[in-house]
């Protein structure tokens, strides 16, 4: 996909192993958080106390709830979603691995869930990774909304994004899709009122 810009400029999209030399020629400085995504480096928000505190929340959340033999819980790593986006979600809840996925990054094959905490990042979260990771066929997509207090559900992936898109208050209870019996309350997930 080649986007123009000028009658005359043509902007070459990145693949992952393009991104990859970049990173290792040092283009990007060790204190720059950016992620790979429909082949453009992006550079993502800085991280505020609350977003911390959200993700170090769902690791534990997540952890007392998911057996350790069908489930490994990633923090901020990439995946690779095709060969033009590997971006970095805060949590990614993603098959176990013999060698904790040493040699390669997890795929959409091996990926249960994705969860992106917003606090800054809500409109990007919802509609350009949402898409991405709807045509990367992805089942299930979180959004922790910090700023409305809500978990934003994204399922049934297609070619657009995902045609199923539900927002659910404090109040509710979520299953991921594939551990259906495992039942989170949203305020839970939220944590406390701040």
């Amino acid at each position: 996909m080649q986007t123009s810009i000028a009658p005359n400029v043509r902007i070459r999209p990145l693949t992952i192993r393009d991104y990859q030399y970049l990173i290792e020629r040092g283009t990007f400085g060790p204190e720059e958080r950016v992620e790979l995504l429909n082949g453009q480096p992006i550079q993502m928000a800085a991280k505020g106390t609350r977003h911390r505190a959200a993700c170090t929340r769902l690791l534990q959340v997540l952890s007392d709830a998911l057996d350790p033999d069908f489930a490994l819980i990633c923090l901020q790593d990439p995946v690779e979603l095709d060969d033009r986006s590997m971006p970095e979600p805060d949590v990614a809840i993603v098959r176990p691995h013999p060698l904790y996925y040493a040699e390669r990054h997890p795929t959409p094959a091996d990926i249960h869930w994705l969860i992106e905490v917003a606090d800054t990042s809500l409109v990007y979260d919802t509609q350009t990774k949402a898409a991405a990771y709807g045509r990367s066929g992805i089942v299930d997509y979180w959004v922790i909304d910090l700023l409305n207090d809500r978990v934003w559900t994204f399922r049934d992936p297609n070619d657009t994004g995902y045609g199923h898109i539900e927002q659910r208050d404090r109040i509710a209870t979520i299953a991921p899709i594939t551990f259906p019996d495992c039942q989170f309350a949203v305020a839970d997930l939220l944590g406390p009122v701040v």
